[in-house]
Formats: C-alpha cells, structure tokens, sequence
C-alpha cells in the first residue's frame, strides 16, 4: 500500500498503492469539490498538468448528484472519466463550516443543508457508505473538526468522539468490502488526528489511531485560523507518533512555502483549494515570486506568467492578453490562470521529490522559502 523509498532527515520520498494506479510522495491532490475543478478544468487537462490524485468532496456529491447516481453510473472514476487516484473526504470538515446550523453527539451530527434547508443526518457508517457509492480510491474517516479556538474540555470531548467514529468507520468499511455490490474493495481507510492546538490531546489521539493500523494517517484540524508556525509545531509534535511505514496526510494546506516547510517535518499528502481560487482572481505562483495579474504594470506585458514554466498557459499566452481576459470576465481568462497555478503546484511536488531523491531538499528548501516570499 505504501513504500518509503527514501528520507532526508524528516523529508520522506515514497509511493502509494491504490486501485486506481500508483503515485508518488509528497503530493499534492487536485481539489475537485464537485467532481470538477473550478475554472472549467477536465479530467483530461489533468493529465496534462501531470496531476497524480483528484480529491472530490463527500458532502457536495451527497447533496448533488447524489453518491446512488454516481455509484450507478460506475463510481467517481466513469463518472468523470478520470482512470487515476481519487481521495474522498468525509464530510466533517463541511459540517464543521455548518456550526452555526448543526448538532453534534456521539451517535452523529444532525444538520441542514445549505442548499435547501432539508434535514441530513450523517454518521460514520453513512460517510463511509456514500465513500463507498462513490468508489474512491482513498476514503477518509468521518472526524470532528472543531474550532481551534474550542476550550480544552470540549477539544478532549470532539477527539475522543473522533476516535470512536474512526472505529465504526473502519467496521462498516470492512462490512462495506465484503458486500458483492460494492464497487472498489480495495478502497483504503485513512484515520484523522484531532485535537486543536493543544499538543498532549494531539499526542494521545494519534497514540489512539494509530493502534487502529489504518491504511494512512491524516492531521486534521489544522489552517482553520491559528498561525502557521502554531501548525508546524504540532506537525512536530505529532508526526513522532505517526507510523513511518503509513502515508502522512495534512488536510487543508497549503501555500507552497507551508508545503516546504510540512515535507520537511515528514509529511506527505497535500490539499488545497488556494491554487484554483487565487487563480480565478489573478493571483499566480511563480518560481521567482507571487504575481498579482490585475496589476496595472502588466496591461501591455508580452511575457508569459512565468518564462520558465512549460505550462500550456505559459507556452502559448502573455500576461497582458489574460489580464484583459480577467478584466472582461472572459471565462477562458480564470481557465488559463488556474491551469497555470495547478500546474506550478504539481511541478513543485516533482522538484521536491527530485530533491529529496538527490539528497538536495535543505538546499531546495532554503533558496525557494526566500523566492516564494517575493512579489513580482
């Protein structure tokens, strides 16, 4: 299921085993919310962005088109004709974003929808079930993820809850592989540390996954508003107790410097919906800096968002021609700066990996955390 090639220090190369084919760590997954990428991107230019795994959204698909369709039209990958790794969350981190609308027991959480206001109830059994419709390759336990800011009774209360549910997840997955309908009985389970920012619950909850021998660990929870070196820190304070035989998954992060910075703490498994939606607004990656597209300086640039990207976007368009595009609205506009975008992300995961194969990453990490704090 997972194979650590090598380390440097805490920077861990490796490969992951799935259903749908294998990929390479650390990694970032394309978020597809929907079962598309926002900004009018296919499966098939995914491919050609050299993206390894697509993360599509458990709740939103439950809600629209609804996880039996899907699961009748042959799982999420006929569905969106993408024949590689896909990663389904659970649903916990939506329903946290619903606090204001929601009740929460041992048993699950009642709440409404956001898009009619109709009653849904989802437990661990559920999540896993509509995982299961879906037929991902990797599915995520249903967690409690609970505001950082929680008081340190109720941040025990949502690990230990979280714990519980993973145990219900991993016996209704196993109930779910043995049933002749299923469509992937191979999906994996990954487990989810929980405990806000204190480090001691952080501790014993992963002490507490981590006898449950899932297929990865993920570290939820986190870039929901503390500061970034609040969340290295416990990625450091954790990551000692996460099996160094299973993949690390950080969920939420991140900008390529917090991606840096996590890989070298031994992390992973990336996600994050920023490259697609700062791209929508203009906002690009590049390898000598950040580049805001809106700006007036680039009315008249015939350069490309980055000379040395070998993007499509790059390839073919200049910088003033997409800013006039964003400028009228021009939907080709947000297609080109997000294809630009995913594709310096997938790009900076094969740099890291290359250098942590060369045994390079202090070096590639000192001289691009410096880079990426500039604006061009």
């Amino acid at each position: 299921m997972y194979n650590l090639i090598k380390q440097e220090k805490n920077a861990r190369l490796g490969i992951v085993y799935t259903a749908h084919g294998d990929f390479s760590t650390p990694c970032f997954m394309n978020v597809a919310t929907s079962a598309a990428i926002k900004g009018g991107i296919s499966t098939k230019d995914l491919v050609e962005i050299d993206c390894q795994v697509m993360l599509c959204n458990t709740y939103h698909l439950h809600l629209r088109p609804g996880d039996d369709l899907i699961n009748k039209m042959g799982g999420l990958s006929e569905f969106t004709n993408w024949d590689h790794p896909i990663l389904t969350d659970s649903g916990g981190f939506q329903i946290f974003s619903l606090a204001s609308n929601r009740k929460v027991t041992d048993n699950g959480v009642l709440f409404r929808s956001h898009i009619d206001g109709s009653e849904i109830f989802i437990d661990p059994e559920k999540s896993m079930q509509i995982q299961s419709n879906l037929a991902s390759s990797i599915a995520m336990a249903f967690d409690e993820c609970i505001d950082s800011r929680s008081d340190s009774r109720y941040i025990k209360e949502a690990s230990d809850r979280t714990v519980l549910w993973l145990k219900r997840c991993k016996d209704e997955m196993e109930l779910l592989k043995n049933t002749e309908t299923t469509l992937n009985k191979q999906q994996l389970l990954f487990g989810i540390n929980q405990g806000a920012c204190d480090r001691q619950i952080r501790v014993d909850n992963m002490k507490s996954i981590e006898d449950l021998n899932m297929d990865g660990y993920a570290i939820g929870g986190l870039a929901v508003g503390e500061t970034a070196d609040i969340m290295y820190d416990i990625i450091e304070t954790v990551e000692p107790y996460m099996p160094k035989n299973k993949p690390r998954y950080l969920m939420g992060v991140g900008t390529p410097s917090n991606i840096i910075e996590a890989v070298s703490r031994g992390i992973d498994f990336f996600d994050c919906v920023m490259p697609t939606r700062n791209a929508r607004h203009g906002n690009l990656f590049t390898w000598k800096g950040y580049v805001n597209l809106l700006n007036q300086k680039f009315k008249q640039d015939e350069n490309p968002i980055d000379i040395d990207c070998e993007c499509h976007t790059c390839r073919n368009f200049s910088r003033g021609y997409i800013r006039h595009l964003l400028k009228v609205d021009e939907m080709l506009g947000m297609r080109l700066c997000v294809l630009h975008n995913l594709y310096f992300y997938n790009n900076l995961m094969q740099k890291i990996r290359d250098a942590i194969e060369s045994n390079k990453f202090d070096d590639f990490k000192k001289k691009y955390l410096e880079i990426f704090k500039l604006r061009v």
